[in-house]
């Protein structure tokens, strides 16, 4: 895994039920941590964006931003990804900055625009509704109710069984594109894991640009996590026309999703789910319960 994971020496305290607070075991042992730190973007040799990552997938990602961020929408706009000179206190390379090259043509944002993301919050430059439908160059199409409940409510258990980062740490978020077939299931084309839950979003957009697939109408992305209001965003900058989450969106989550065309489904459980925008999407064996 390389620089995904670190060891760590811990003490693990186990309860045994005992009532006298000084009498349960301490262990000390090793725990595999989740890596995250810090990747810089810069555009045109200037620094546009610093976010706290897990290291893996990095052109992906840096891509996938840009395109979540309106400056991009199409391959050939990105012309060229290089990690930039950088190394930590004793001299070894670190790959924490990214230089992109884009076509000339495409307008870079404003000087002094550059920000900073925390692993916990991704969407930065966009404060309204209406600034994420004027930057979208790939709009949701209005697909016709082909998508099964049951077949929703299964891919947070394939999207589990393929994470091994999170099988090894327990401290990453994942996102998982999902392509439907035509006999009805779906097949798992791109999945990405991050301590960020927006920054496995934007590596699986990424991936999905660099491979000339957007926009991405037809697919599903499942994630981990909650569904968040950049989550949706980025999703309507793919043109994703359904997103998965096995926790709850926020209202403005909904909102965005009811206002794009996107189906937005929570609480992706297994047995039962929440459908909040798109429900014509979902075909069911029975009558939806109101």
């Amino acid at each position: 895994m390389g620089r995904l994971t670190q060891r760590r020496r811990i003490h693990r305290v186990v309860l045994d039920g005992s009532t006298a607070a000084l009498e349960f075991p301490v262990r000390a042992r090793e725990d595999v941590l989740a890596v995250e730190e810090p990747l810089e973007i810069r555009l045109g040799g200037t620094s546009f964006a610093v976010t706290m990552r897990t290291p893996g997938h990095d052109f992906d990602l840096v891509a996938g931003f840009l395109v979540s961020e309106g400056i991009i929408w199409e391959p050939e706009q990105l012309v060229s990804l290089r990690f930039c000179a950088g190394e930590d206190e004793d001299g070894v390379q670190t790959f924490n900055v990214v230089e992109a090259q884009l076509r000339p043509d495409v307008v870079l944002p404003e000087k002094g625009r550059t920000f900073y993301t925390s692993s916990s919050c991704g969407i930065c430059g966009t404060d309204s509704i209406e600034a994420v439908h004027k930057s979208s160059r790939h709009p949701v199409t209005a697909e016709p109710a082909a998508l099964p409940a049951a077949l929703l409510a299964c891919l947070p258990d394939r999207l589990r069984e393929s994470q091994e980062l999170f099988e090894r740490t327990g401290g990453v978020h994942a996102a998982g594109l999902f392509r439907l077939t035509a006999d009805g299931g779906a097949d798992l084309l791109c999945l990405r894991e991050d301590v960020g839950r927006h920054n496995a979003v934007d590596k699986v957009v990424g991936w999905a640009l660099r491979e000339k697939l957007l926009p991405l109408s037809g697919m599903v992305l499942q994630v981990s996590g909650r569904a968040s209001f950049e989550l949706v965003q980025k999703a309507a900058m793919a043109g994703i026309p359904v997103l998965a989450a096995v926790s709850a969106p926020s209202s403005l989550a909904v909102e965005l999703a009811e206002d794009s065309g996107i189906t937005l489904v929570g609480f992706s459980r297994g047995i039962s789910l929440n459908v909040y925008s798109g429900i014509q999407r979902i075909s069911t064996p029975v009558a939806a319960t109101p």
